[in-house]
């Protein structure tokens, strides 16, 4: 019998076999953790770039790509101060979206910077006047041109904001007008979406122009409601958010849809009725100070005046 065919001789043959498994394992590991020459001297042959940080971004939004850049920092330091100062990000994100403004965020922060810069060099020639003709302080003449660099740069947010409701008022100033002709496009046998078309081809305006933008999203593959959806967060209107709404709800189940748009029209322009109303209510309370305060003062100085200078006369 050989010795390799006992038990003992398999028991030192396996033992013997893992030996030399492991020692080549070590030898494998030591070998790959061992740095060549060319590990150590690489780093110091790689081609740096010699381009500032500063011209690598390529992305400018204004005609001056160098000035730009240089500002940009300055200007992402003034924008984190007007998020502290209730400018957010998201807010001025949703109300562009809102105004149908192409403006990007960094372009409004540019903007806003711009206009800061205007009030800054307002209240600095403010300052000047007030300090030489009335001799005032330095401090308070400092936090003057504070006041004017930030006023700037939020006046620019409320101007947003106005340019948001103007958009607003005008859609729905249009949207009795749409809803009828959708409603005349339907009661005549075109689908809803046919009459969107239709509409949109047919019309101007704000709102033309947002079923427009509905109509390409539809086209580039986005279902019939969740387009409207868009719609209807891109303007955040109550009654446009009914119209999408309806036209959503006609098309899935097949239900009438003239009625529905006639009705809203209705509601809208009873809306608008009652808006012109409360409006005509407040210039009326307006109308009341200059009769007040200037044309009834005069009326009783006419009345009295020669009352008294025959008193003066007699006396």
């Amino acid at each position: 019998m050989s010795a390799f065919t006992t038990p003992a001789g398999l028991t030192g043959a396996a033992a013997g076999l893992l030996l030399g498994v492991g020692l080549a394992l070590v030898l494998w590991r030591l070998s790959a953790r061992r740095i060549r020459l060319v590990d150590r001297v690489a780093p110091y042959l790689q081609e740096r770039p010699t381009t500032s940080r500063l011209l690598q971004d390529t992305h400018v939004i204004t005609p001056f790509p160098t000035l730009e850049r240089i500002v940009r920092p300055v200007v992402r330091d003034v924008a984190g101060l007007l998020e502290r100062l209730g400018s957010g990000a998201s807010s001025i994100r949703t109300r562009l979206v809102r105004a149908g403004s192409p403006t990007t965020l960094e372009a409004f922060r540019t903007e806003q910077v711009i206009w800061a810069t205007i009030g800054l060099a307002g209240g600095l020639l403010l300052a000047l006047l007030i300090g030489v003709t009335r001799g005032v302080s330095l401090v308070p003449l400092v936090v003057l041109v504070a006041l004017c660099a930030v006023g700037g740069a939020l006046l620019r947010d409320q101007a947003l904001t106005r340019q948001v409701q103007q958009r607003e008022r005008r859609m729905i100033a249009e949207f009795p007008t749409i809803a009828e002709l959708l409603a005349l496009a339907v009661g005549a046998g075109e689908s809803p979406l046919a009459a969107l078309e239709r509409v949109a081809r047919s019309t101007r305006g704000e709102l033309s122009a947002e079923i427009g933008t509905t109509l390409a999203d539809m086209r580039s593959g986005v279902p019939l409601a969740q387009a409207l959806d868009r719609m209807a967060s891109r303007t955040a209107l109550p009654s446009l958010a009914r119209f999408t709404d309806g036209v959503a709800t006609a098309v899935e189940r097949g239900t009438p849809l003239a009625e529905v748009l006639r009705a809203q029209a209705q509601d809208v322009r009873e809306a608008g009725h009652r808006a012109l109303m409360e409006e005509g209510g407040r210039r009326e309370v307006l109308m009341l100070v200059p009769v007040v305060f200037l044309m009834l003062p005069v009326t009783i100085l006419f009345a009295v005046f020669p009352g008294l200078t025959v008193l003066a006369i007699t006396l």
